[in-house]
């Protein structure tokens, strides 16, 4: 049987972390956490279930995965965030893949749930992924929205089950992911001298909301689906305005 090496990054994952390393426990040979010098309790959580706990400064999304790859014991890595954990079908799924590793790279779908409510469309599901693969075969790239590089072709094979996403766990906390996320955002654009005008401040907020909530589907996630298509309009607000001040030379301190 093959053996896995499931690699995950924190930073103040006091209220997700267990929840993670529990689901992987029976799956992983090795659970190795990257922590980016949490002030939380993390860390005494992860040493509770007796993983490896490594820190490291923070530089990027791509930069700490990258890391904790390098520093797995096993070629094949199980990729996790730390507000995610596998479901029953997918461990099974795991297991069963295990037996033989005959793909250099296994896709799974992740079902996100909001303010406990599991969204099923404005375009979240099923989030096809690739989540384990053989990182002899490709690398993490990308500041926020890191994705797999692959150096040559590799077969795949898609796996039953989900990677149960509890990304938001309040109306609240979204607003402040959308603030922090809309900063990166804007910074990156403004260092690529991307462009910024009136009419994309007007109309792109406008096109995110009925892109979502209608071709989406999202009016099928009843009020969720509704505040969520919002939270798009209200993104793409913020990249754009935060641009606009950069390029403009305004202190917003």
């Amino acid at each position: 049987m093959s053996q896995i090496s499931a690699v995950i990054i924190t930073y103040n994952e006091e209220l997700n972390i267990a929840r993670c390393i529990e689901s992987l426990q029976g799956i992983a040979d090795e659970i190795l956490v990257i922590d980016s010098f949490s002030t939380d309790t993390t860390e005494e959580i992860c040493r509770k279930y007796g993983v490896r706990f490594l820190q490291r400064k923070w530089d990027n999304y791509s930069a700490q995965k990258n890391y904790g790859n390098e520093q797995a014991t096993y070629d094949y890595i199980l990729s996790m965030d730390a507000d995610e954990a596998l479901s029953g079908e997918l461990r099974n799924s795991l297991i069963a893949a295990k037996s033989n590793l005959d793909s250099a790279a296994f896709s799974m779908n992740r079902l996100t749930f909001y303010c406990g409510r599991p969204i099923r469309h404005c375009g979240w599901y099923p989030d096809r992924k690739v989540r384990l693969w053989n990182r002899n075969v490709a690398r993490w790239e990308g500041d926020v929205h890191e994705r797999l590089i692959y150096l040559s072709p590799v077969p795949r094979q898609h796996l039953r089950g989900d990677i149960l996403h509890y990304s938001f766990r309040s109306y609240f906390q979204h607003v402040e992911k959308i603030n922090k996320y809309s900063e990166i955002a804007a910074n990156i654009a403004f260092q690529k001298n991307k462009s910024s005008n009136i009419f994309k401040l007007v109309l792109k907020p406008a096109f995110k909301f009925w892109h979502v909530y209608l071709l989406k589907g999202g009016f099928l996630d009843g009020y969720a689906g509704y505040l969520i298509s919002k939270m798009y309009a209200y993104d793409a607000f913020l990249r754009i305005s935060k641009l606009r001040l950069m390029k403009s030379g305004y202190n917003r301190e």
